[in-house]
């Protein structure tokens, strides 16, 4: 029997890529998700309409394809926003909102799915991350924070639900060129700031975004993990500093790295 692959954000960038590689090329039975459908028949997969910080909203997206297809038997929770901007000037209310889009709605996803799963004793739930996660990176406190949850989340679930016979994997991309830059929420610059630096840091984050790999190499990963028998907690998928970045974190003096990191992003 094929097996039923539930992707969230997936009108776009990496969700977009995942949910078209592993339906076209993989011939998985691929349902994608997005807060607004304009018209899903652009789509080659399922598109379903998800709000995923809605609980309600959730709970219907399951129901209907379980109702479809009686079971789901992988979750990949891609589904989020970026923010950027000093800690200072960044909005109570846009950190509320960022944490229940990146933070609340993949345990959402998350606690709906996993009833199906145990009943099965199979299962597998990829969550993806960030190398701001694990790298922190000046202006991206609050997405770091959310990543970073999501990485340690991962990993304290893998081992709850490993006897169920479920793997849990995290994917930590680094810059790929997505239209995140676009959609993210970030704090104006303001000439009168005493954060100076924001504003070169800014183009350059927005600058990297653009000249990043294609997400289809997420994509070929995805697939390749899903084929494993025993797939590894966590993957970084980028750039050489951005996958050894933590290596040079552990090896480094803190200033000194500290040093390399504010002269590459700020």
């Amino acid at each position: 029997m094929k097996k039923v692959v539930l992707v969230t954000g997936a009108s776009s960038g990496i969700g977009l890529s995942i949910a078209n590689y592993l339906h076209l090329q993989k011939k998985y039975i691929v349902y994608g998700t997005s807060r607004k459908i304009n018209n899903s028949s652009n789509f080659s997969f399922n598109l379903i309409e998800l709000d995923v910080t809605e609980k309600s909203s959730v709970q219907r997206c399951i129901a209907e394809i379980l109702k479809k297809e009686s079971k789901i038997d992988i979750l990949i929770n891609n589904a989020g926003v970026g923010i950027t901007g000093p800690l200072e000037e960044i909005p109570t209310s846009e950190i509320n909102k960022h944490f229940q889009t990146n933070v609340i709605g993949p345990i959402l996803l998350i606690k709906q799915v996993l009833p199906f799963m145990k009943s099965s004793k199979n299962g597998v739930i990829i969550n993806i991350t960030s190398v701001a996660g694990q790298i922190a990176t000046p202006f991206r406190s609050i997405y770091s924070g959310g990543k970073a949850a999501l990485e340690i989340i991962s990993e304290t679930l893998a081992m709850e639900v490993r006897s169920f016979g479920i793997d849990v994997v995290s994917i930590a991309p680094g810059d790929f060129n997505t239209n995140i830059s676009k959609r993210r929420f970030h704090s104006p610059v303001i000439n009168t700031s005493d954060y100076k630096s924001y504003a070169e840091s800014l183009k350059k984050m927005n600058l990297g975004v653009n000249k990043g790999s294609d997400p289809e190499k997420i994509a070929k990963l995805v697939s390749t993990i899903l084929l494993k028998r025993r797939p590894r907690i966590r993957y970084r998928v980028g750039s050489f500093i951005e996958k050894n970045g933590i290596i040079l974190k552990r090896i480094l003096p803190q200033r000194i790295y500290e040093k390399l990191i504010l002269k590459l992003f700020s």
